[in-house]
């Protein structure tokens, strides 16, 4: 990723044989926004056309569901394609962040209304029968500080402290495999990918982290 004046046209570098192309940074600031949103988007549009039959509830929220955790593996992807040259991944980080919070928080926002109602007692009686709620839960609790301090003045603001808040994405992400697996029972074939990837990822920043 090349420099360039705020307005001006830079060089992002898409990979380590120095592929790049020119595009003003605003413009590609607005494409990601655009693709982050494309899913949820396509969802809200299958919903507008009556496409989500019989269970558009349930469609909706494995929809959104899946969406957070394919973009929790590429936030996590960000760092060790950086250390390979592929940069165009890190520029985005924090917003592909943002996005699978909002994913998230539509996955549970559909889960209050449409399977508690909104209904306190409720809620307690499903975090205490059903583990994979407490699990998904307790991942969607670890994102909120993430979201909220994703600020460059919030960055600022906590110093070194930023770094160390951040990592909670390591704790939030083995929660919301555990999450995936625990819903899946019988057919565990999509949580076990994304189990492998969640190891491979972890596994090479704790390399990192033992080689200092």
């Amino acid at each position: 990723m090349g420099g360039g004046s705020p307005d001006g046209p830079e060089v992002w570098r898409c990979g380590p044989v120095g592929a790049c192309f020119l595009m003003p940074p605003r413009l590609l600031t607005l494409v990601a926004v655009i693709v982050c949103g494309a899913p949820l988007g396509y969802l809200a549009w299958q919903l507008a056309a009556g496409q989500l039959d019989p269970d558009p509830a349930k469609y909706l929220m494995q929809g959104t569901g899946s969406w957070a955790l394919r973009g929790l593996v590429l936030v996590l992807c960000a760092a060790p394609f950086a250390r390979h040259g592929w940069r165009g991944l890190l520029r985005f980080r924090r917003m592909l962040g943002v996005a699978v919070f909002a994913y998230a928080s539509v996955h549970l926002l559909l889960f209050a209304q449409v399977f508690v109602g909104w209904d306190a007692e409720v809620l307690m009686e499903e975090l205490k029968e059903r583990p994979y709620v407490l699990v998904g839960f307790a991942a969607w609790v670890l994102f909120l500080p993430l979201a909220l301090t994703s600020t460059d003045a919030a960055r600022r603001r906590l110093g070194r402290r930023w770094r160390l808040l951040h990592r909670l994405v390591y704790p939030a992400a083995v929660l919301a495999w555990l999450h995936i697996y625990w819903l899946a029972r019988s057919d565990v074939s999509e949580s076990l990918v994304y189990g492998a990837l969640f190891i491979v990822l972890l596994g090479w920043r704790l390399r990192r982290w033992q080689m200092g």
